[in-house]
């Protein structure tokens, strides 16, 4: 997928259609060109909702759940997001950018077409996600969780993966060539199907004998 560069709310091709959010987060709400912005939800039930050309400029999630719910063609820009529940929720051509993820439960989340740009990512629980054609531009991944999860043309450019869990996922065309660091905490056998550079084999290369058995001893 093109890590583009992120968009402006005016670049959006519906932002002419864009009207302010003036009410209430509720369950299976159905939400078309809404804008929020500045709006601050707390421990908000609004699972089953659906957001289809929306954009969210400067909101905090805190809390609440969200399961289930469908954003379709979204923008989110310097949203803050924690301890929210996102679990089985489903995104597609969502474009993210500057914005903070801490200590979510996304498990089984689907997402395709996907951009983060200079997002952070702390304690995120992302177990059997579905991740297509996903790209993390810029991003730091602290203590996330992809146990399960199956990869998919995903690439990291410029991220930094930090004690990244990685047990029993499926990677398919994977780029990790272009990240910062990469610091698998565990999964390391799931790297089958990713790529690397040659300076990154030799940061895992401890790791790797570790997993194989290895004993290394200099002479």
């Amino acid at each position: 997928m093109p890590a583009r560069s992120p968009r402006e709310l005016a670049q959006l091709p519906y932002a002419h259609r864009l009207v302010a959010f003036d009410g209430d987060l509720d369950r299976d709400g159905d939400h078309e060109f809404a804008h929020f912005d500045g709006d601050a939800f707390a421990e908000v039930e609004a699972g089953g909702s659906a957001f289809t050309s929306s954009a969210f400029s400067t909101v905090t999630f805190t809390g609440g759940r969200y399961r289930r719910s469908r954003f379709d063609d979204v923008w989110l820009h310097g949203v803050r997001v924690v301890g929210a529940d996102l679990v089985e929720t489903s995104w597609m051509d969502a474009e993210f950018a500057a914005c903070v993820l801490a200590g979510i439960e996304a498990f089984g989340a689907t997402m395709r077409r996907v951009v983060f740009h200079h997002c952070k990512f702390d304690s995120v629980n992302l177990r059997k996600t579905k991740l297509r054609e996903v790209a993390f531009v810029d991003c730091l991944l602290r203590d996330v969780d992809l146990a399960g999860a199956t990869l998919t043309d995903v690439s990291f450019p410029g991220s930094t993966l930090e004690r990244i869990r990685l047990d029993n996922a499926r990677l398919s065309r994977v780029d990790l060539r272009e990240a910062g660091a990469l610091d698998i905490a565990s999964g390391l056998d799931a790297l089958r199907g990713a790529t690397i550079d040659s300076a990154q084999l030799l940061d895992l290369a401890p790791a790797l004998a570790l997993l194989l058995g290895l004993i290394v001893e200099d002479r």
